[in-house]
């Protein structure tokens, strides 16, 4: 494989197309355009090799389960389906455990059964899970004592460890990013698949973990469901349907570099996928239409997500269904309003109504995570659970009153007993940081809230059908 390196005008090293990854007419467009939020390599041999090796691995994730993705999103756009889509703000090397790993599974596999059952509805599980390595910061340093090295960029980039060693942006980290999604896949795919998933283990499921007030309220429903389950069973229905489910990979499409090796060429269509992930997105830092990112989602065949804050206009929403979705396909486009509590009943409303009246269909999914962070008074970077319930509630409020379909569920969240964000019915106070909060990033739900959450959402389910 013959890779020319040379040096892009931000003075981050680039390389030309590599066939392994995919050779395609405008793929490599965006290595002309401004970017922000990437890395400067420290070392442009090591970046060779990494990109060069990352070109000719496996695909992560495969075109045709990406395809049935694009179906099941184009089913929730229309209301007939709902995307719950949770999972680490930054995912880190060490924590990818088997325990880890499926604690985050069966929480997201809990809330997903609280979802269907009081909805009725099918859910699509979706895990910001197998590739959120990277992530963008305000700065691009930290100073700490006197001392100033770059920021923490995410595992894929660099270490969390204040040291000018570990925080060097190193390319090889996206070989260890690569192989860390790969087993982190391998495991998903074993529990989804393989039995663990299959709904009549639904009591199992909250095993491992403390108990707790939303703990019981799901065990109730799980009872319920083991009722119906036998009623059926007595009646011959045939239960093969339940021992598996879909389980989809996302994360947010940041470190170009990263992307772009993983991209290949379908055998079947001739056509691209980024194959690092089912589902990708654009943060609300790195949306500029006439950007590389953009650009480069706008070239690949997976359906994309968009993160839209507070500021973002209607014509805003409109160009970017323009760039990334020209031909108006279900399934293609999805919009994460990440509005805060305070301004979601103000600001969604005049954006959903002028993509509506354009006669666009897209996903509306609510992120209530990012729009809703405080600092605590002992200088933890936290979360209101009862803001980012309110930003919830706003999201299907502001759907109810203009008739249309509030779609999914976007969330930072974890299976493990953390203590990141304040509140819920068994309260996190802030003492409780001192010794519970791990995130390197931000703030995240525990195990109860998410499934607190789940319950609350849910009822809004139910009404809005």
């Amino acid at each position: 494989m013959v890779t020319d390196l040379s040096v892009a005008p931000a003075g981050r090293f680039t390389s030309t197309a590599q066939s392994g990854a995919a050779d395609y007419p405008g793929l490599d467009n965006w290595r002309s355009l401004p970017i922000s939020q990437q890395p400067t390599w420290s070392d442009a041999d090591v970046f060779k090799a990494s990109v060069s090796e990352l070109s000719i691995l496996p695909p992560l994730v495969f075109a045709g389960e990406v395809d049935v993705l694009r179906e099941r999103l184009a089913a929730a756009a229309q209301g007939r389906a709902f995307l719950l889509q949770g999972g680490d703000c930054a995912e880190t090397f060490e924590a990818a455990t088997a325990d880890r790993i499926s604690a985050r599974v069966k929480t997201i596999l809990q809330m997903a059964v609280v979802l269907t059952y009081g909805a009725q509805l099918p859910v699509i599980k979706m895990g910001r899970m197998a590739g959120q390595f990277a992530k963008p910061r305000s700065s691009d340093t930290e100073t700490r004592d006197g001392v100033t090295l770059p920021a923490y960029r995410g595992d894929i980039v660099n270490g969390y460890e204040f040291t000018p060693e570990t925080r060097a942006h190193d390319a090889a980290r996206m070989l260890r990013a690569y192989h860390t999604s790969a087993s982190t896949l391998n495991l998903i795919r074993a529990f989804t698949q393989g039995g663990f998933a299959d709904l009549r283990l639904v009591h199992t499921w909250n095993k491992g973990f403390t108990e707790n007030p939303a703990h019981a309220r799901y065990e109730s429903l799980a009872r319920e469901i083991d009722r119906a389950i036998k009623f059926m069973d007595s009646c011959g229905v045939d239960f093969d349907a339940l021992k598996r489910v879909e389980f989809f990979a996302s994360h947010e499409a940041l470190l170009l570099d990263y992307e772009r090796a993983l991209t290949r060429i379908d055998s079947r269509t001739g056509l691209p996928y980024d194959t690092s992930a089912h589902f990708l997105w654009i943060g609300e830092r790195t949306r500029e239409l006439d950007h590389a990112h953009v650009d480069y989602l706008s070239r690949v065949r997976n359906p994309i997500g968009v993160k839209l804050g507070p500021k973002t206009t209607g014509d805003d929403a409109l160009r970017l269904i323009d760039k990334l979705d020209p031909e108006r396909e279900p399934g293609r486009l999805t919009f994460i309003t990440r509005m805060g509590a305070g301004n979601i009943r103000e600001k969604l409303p005049p954006v959903v109504e002028k993509v509506t009246a354009s006669g666009a269909q897209v996903l509306w999914v609510t992120d209530p995570m990012h729009g809703n962070t405080v600092t605590s008074r002992n200088g933890y970077k936290t979360r209101r659970f009862d803001d980012v319930v309110d930003e919830v509630r706003g999201f299907f409020e502001v759907h109810e009153g203009l008739g249309t379909v509030p779609g999914g569920l976007h969330m930072e969240m974890t299976g493990d007993d953390v203590a990141e964000c304040l509140g819920g019915s068994d309260p996190i106070d802030e003492a409780a940081f001192e010794d519970r909060y791990e995130s390197v990033c931000d703030p995240r739900l525990n195990h109860m809230q998410s499934l607190e959450m789940a319950f609350l959402v849910a009822g809004a389910l139910s009404k809005h059908h």
